[in-house]
C-alpha cells in the first residue's frame, strides 16, 4: 500500500476527491497539475502548462485534459470528468475510479466491467512534456482505448472562449499529430508509443466550470477546443504511452523515458520524504539564471520568498551549487541595494524593504552549515556593503536608517513588509514606519556582517560599524518593549505605536542575533504560542483583536482583507521553533516534535504531498490558496533538520 492513497468511496466521492489536487513542475518552471479524480476545478489546471516566453513570463495551458474512453463491445465507457454549471457532471467518470496511490508516481485504476485500466502520469523534468501511461490490467475480450485531447492554448490567468481565428488543423507527427491554435505559440505535439487511427472531429465543448474560480469571484467558464480523437487497440497486460510535448520525439524512446523519470523521482513513501520531493519541484534553472518558484499554481518568482525558502530547499537536499546559482541570479536582479519582490525581466517591482536582509539571513544559514566565513565575505562583501550602506544613507520608498540606528521605510499607499496586500489601492496592514521584524532583520545583518568581517580580517568595516549594533539594540527595546504588556510592538511611527499581537515579534527571538534579554524573549514566545500557534503555523493576527478574520473566503476584496488579518502561515512555524529550542534546549524537543508530526496530515489535503500556501485561523484550519508552497515546505524541513541535530547532540 501506498504511502499516500485514496480508496473507491473516497475517488468517487467529489466531494473528497475535487478538493485534493497534484502538481508537479519541471526545471523550466512549467507544470502539470489537476486533481486526484482528472477533473480541472482551476483555470490553472492542465496536463501540459509551459512557459512561453515570447508572449509574457506566464506559463500557458496547451493541454487542458485527456478523456479515456474503453469500447467493449460497442459500449463506451468514458472515464473523463467535467464540470459545467448549475452543478453537472459530463461525462461522469469518476464512477469507474477504483484507487489511486503516489508510488513511485501517480496512478489511477479503473474499474468496469471486465476491464481494468492503470493510469499513470509523469511531468519530465528538464523539457516540456507530460508522458501517460496506460495499461489494460484485465480485460476479457477485444478492447479500445479512445483518447480525446482537449485544447485551450491560453495563459494561466485567462479563459479561452470558442472563437474563429482558431487554427483547426493538424500535421502529421510520428505516431500522432500537432496543432497550433494560434500564432506565435509552441506547436503541440501528441504522439502515442503504437501506432493508433485518429478521426479528425474539430469540435468546441462550452461553459467548462472551474467551481474553485467561481468560489474565488472571478471569471470561471471555458470554451476548450477537442480536434480529433485517437484509437489504439490494448491487448490484456499491454501499455501505450501518450506524450505531449513542445518537440516532436521518437516514439521508441518513450517507455525509457518513461522509466528514467520515474526512477529519478524521490519516493512519496514518508512524510519527509514527501517534503524532499516537493522541494525539488520550486526550483526553475537554465543555463543562463536559477530561481525559485514562491508556489503553485500562481506564483512566480518573489524575491522575499526566494531568500527566506532557499537554505531549506537547497542546502538540507545537499543542493549547495542551486544554492549559490540562485544568489548569483538574484544579485544580478539588484537595482541599488533593492531585490525584485516580484517579477524580474518583465517590469520588476523592487517594493520590499526585507527581501535584502533576508539575503543576509540566507547567507547566514549557508555560513553555518559551511563554516566559510572568510570565503563568504571575500565573494559576497561589495553587494553585503551596497545594501548596508543603502540602508544606512537612504534609498527608495523611503527606506532610511534613523539617527537611532533603527530602519524607516515606507509611505501612503505602501506596502514594504511581508504584510504587503493592498486593496483598492491601500495597503490593508499598514506598516509604514518602523516595522519590528524590519529592524530585528538590520540588527541581525549588521552582526553578521560584522561576524564574517572579523573572520575575514577586514579591519576597516569592522571599524567603520562596530559601534552600530549596540545603538540599534538599545533603540529597539526602548521603541518597541514594554514591560506592563509583556510583548513588542509590531510598528511605531512617530507618536503612533501599533500594539497589534501579530508575529512579526517573533523574529526579535529567533535570528541568531536577537536585541533582547533572554526574559524579554521568553515573554514574546510565550505570547506568540498562547495566542498565534495553531496545528497549521501560526495566525498573523491574534483571534482577540477586533480585525481578526478567522476564514479566508470570499471574493478577491473579502479575502485580501482576511489575508493578514488571522489567517495561518506556516512557513512562520520555522523561527517559533527556532526559538522555542532556542530558549528550552533539549527539554523543548518534544514539544517541537509534536509541531512537526502534526504537520502530516496536511500532505493528504488540498495539494497531495505539498503544504498549502495558507489556513483559516479558525479550527479546523482548512488548507487555502495555492497547493504549494516554497517557504513552508522549506520552514518545515528546516524543523526536521533542527530536531536531528538536538538529537544528535543528546545522544553524545
Amino acid at each position: 500500500m501506498s504511502y499516500i492513497s485514496f480508496v473507491k468511496g473516497q475517488l468517487i466521492n467529489l466531494e473528497f476527491s475535487l478538493s485534493r489536487e497534484l502538481v508537479r513542475s519541471n526545471r523550466s518552471g512549467g507544470y502539470s497539475s489537476t486533481t486526484i479524480a482528472g477533473c480541472n476545478t482551476r483555470k490553472y489546471h492542465g496536463l501540459l502548462v509551459v512557459p512561453q516566453p515570447w508572449f509574457d513570463h506566464d506559463n500557458h495551458v496547451l493541454l487542458s485534459s485527456i478523456d479515456e474512453t474503453i469500447i467493449q463491445h460497442d459500449e463506451q465507457f468514458n472515464f473523463g470528468v467535467r464540470m459545467y454549471p448549475n452543478g453537472v457532471f459530463d461525462p461522469k467518470g469518476h464512477k469507474y475510479l477504483r484507487e489511486f496511490y503516489t508510488e513511485p508516481i501517480p496512478r489511477l485504476i479503473y474499474r468496469v466491467g471486465g476491464v481494468v485500466l492503470s493510469k499513470e502520469m509523469i511531468f519530465a523534468e528538464n523539457e516540456s512534456r507530460v508522458l501517460i501511461k496506460y495499461t489494460l490490467l484485465d480485460a476479457h475480450s477485444k478492447t479500445i482505448l479512445r483518447l480525446k485531447p482537449f485544447l485551450a492554448f491560453r495563459n494561466v490567468h485567462q479563459l479561452s472562449k470558442a472563437n474563429i481565428n482558431l487554427n483547426n488543423k493538424f500535421e502529421e507527427t510520428q505516431n500522432g499529430k500537432s496543432w497550433q491554435l494560434y500564432s506565435g505559440y509552441s506547436r503541440l505535439y501528441f504522439q502515442l508509443s503504437k501506432e493508433s487511427e485518429y478521426t479528425h472531429i474539430p469540435d468546441w465543448y462550452y461553459n467548462v466550470e472551474y467551481i474553485r474560480e467561481k468560489e474565488r469571484g472571478f471569471p470561471s467558464h471555458e470554451d476548450l477546443f477537442v480536434p480529433g480523437f485517437f484509437e489504439v487497440e490494448l491487448k490484456k497486460g499491454e501499455s501505450v504511452i501518450v506524450s505531449a510535448g513542445l518537440e516532436e520525439k521518437q516514439p521508441s524512446t518513450f517507455i525509457r523515458q518513461f522509466t528514467t523519470e520515474s526512477n529519478k523521482r524521490t519516493p512519496r513513501n514518508n512524510f519527509e520524504n514527501c517534503l524532499i520531493n516537493s522541494a525539488e519541484q520550486f526550483i526553475v534553472r537554465d543555463k543562463k539564471k536559477a530561481e525559485i518558484m514562491a508556489g503553485f499554481p500562481w506564483f512566480g518568482t518573489w524575491g522575499r520568498d526566494t531568500f527566506i525558502a532557499l537554505p531549506g530547499l537547497t542546502l538540507l537536499r545537499n543542493a549547495e551549487a542551486d544554492f549559490k546559482a540562485v544568489i548569483d541570479t538574484a544579485l544580478n536582479t539588484m537595482q541599488g541595494p533593492l531585490f525584485p519582490n516580484i517579477g524580474h525581466d518583465n517590469k520588476p517591482d523592487f517594493s520590499s524593504v526585507d527581501a535584502p536582509l533576508w539575503f543576509f539571513w540566507s547567507m547566514q544559514q549557508y555560513a553555518l552549515l559551511k563554516e566559510n566565513h572568510a570565503e563568504i565575505w571575500k565573494l559576497y562583501k561589495k553587494k553585503f556593503q551596497l545594501i548596508l550602506n543603502g540602508f544606512k544613507q537612504g534609498t527608495d520608498f523611503n527606506i532610511r536608517m534613523q539617527d537611532n540606528g533603527l530602519i524607516y521605510a515606507g509611505g501612503t499607499g505602501m506596502a514594504l513588509t511581508w504584510m504587503d496586500v493592498v486593496s483598492n489601492g491601500k495597503p490593508v496592514t499598514p506598516r509604514t514606519g518602523l516595522a519590528v521584524e524590519i529592524n530585528a532583520l538590520w540588527y541581525n545583518a549588521v552582526c553578521f556582517a560584522l561576524e564574517l568581517a572579523q573572520k575575514a580580517g577586514d579591519k576597516t568595516f569592522i571599524n567603520e560599524w562596530k559601534s552600530l549594533p549596540e545603538q540599534i539594540r538599545s533603540s529597539f527595546v526602548a521603541t518597541f518593549w514594554d514591560s506592563k504588556k509583556g510583548y513588542l510592538a509590531d510598528c511605531v511611527n512617530g507618536n503612533e505605536v501599533d500594539w497589534s499581537v501579530r508575529p512579526n515579534m517573533l523574529f526579535a527571538v529567533s535570528l541568531p542575533y536577537s536585541p533582547l534579554e533572554d526574559d524579554m524573549q521568553n515573554k514574546v514566545l510565550n505570547i506568540v504560542r498562547s495566542e498565534l500557534l495553531t496545528e497549521r503555523g501560526l495566525r498573523s493576527l491574534t483571534p482577540k483583536d477586533v480585525n481578526y478574520h478567522g476564514v479566508l473566503q470570499g471574493n478577491q476584496q473579502e479575502r485580501d482583507q482576511a489575508y493578514h488579518q488571522g489567517t495561518v502561515f506556516p512557513w512562520l512555524i520555522a523561527p517559533f521553533c527556532a526559538s522555542w529550542l532556542k530558549l528550552h534546549g533539549k527539554s523543548g524537543v518534544s514539544f517541537v516534535e509534536e509541531i512537526y508530526h502534526g504537520f502530516e496530515p496536511a500532505i493528504l489535503e488540498a495539494g497531495i504531498g505539498n503544504i498549502s500556501e495558507v489556513y483559516d485561523g479558525d479550527p479546523p484550519h482548512d488548507a487555502r490558496g495555492g497547493i504549494s508552497q516554497a517557504w513552508n515546505v522549506a520552514a518545515l524541513m528546516t524543523v526536521k533538520k533542527m530536531l536531528d541535530d538536538m538529537n544528535e547532540n543528546k545522544s553524545k
